[in-house]
């Protein structure tokens, strides 16, 4: 697949796990950031596909990460999924209003990241938009 990934993470070792089981799915071309900011600049500097991000980072948050991708004209249709430790319904809820498509909890399996990614790109080439949000835990 040639499906170019960004993942934003600030820890170094998230960002390893994320990157090998992507790598093991098939997803080769990975881009990383360990803060929102730079992973603004790297989507400045290059299309990409599917962006995962964690929820908890300094500087800028996942959600408020998500909210500049949705504000920007050149990134508003990128899919993006979110990484979390918790599954507060409030937090999900605030995830999915800032234009999160879907998420995962952590710690996760492979299976699971490969589930969200897939349900994601699908919603994306169903719909070409983010108005629909796809919530794994309700399909299944």
């Amino acid at each position: 697949s040639d499906m170019r990934v960004l993942i934003v993470d600030d820890s170094r070792t998230m960002r390893r796990i994320i990157i090998n089981t992507l790598q093991k799915l098939g997803y080769k071309d990975c881009f990383e950031a360990s803060n929102g900011r730079e992973g603004i600049e790297q989507l400045a500097a290059q299309q990409v596909d599917i962006i995962i991000t964690d929820w908890n980072m300094p500087e800028m948050s996942g959600v408020d990460f998500t909210r500049v991708v949705r504000a920007n004209e050149q990134t508003k249709h990128v899919p993006v999924l979110m990484i979390t430790a918790n599954a507060a319904e409030d937090d999900i809820v605030e995830a999915m209003r800032a234009g999160v498509n879907n998420y995962v909890v952590k710690p996760f399996t492979p299976d699971t990241l490969k589930e969200k990614i897939d349900a994601v790109l699908a919603a994306r080439l169903q719909h070409q938009d983010n108005v629909t949000v796809v919530k794994l835990e309700q399909v299944s």
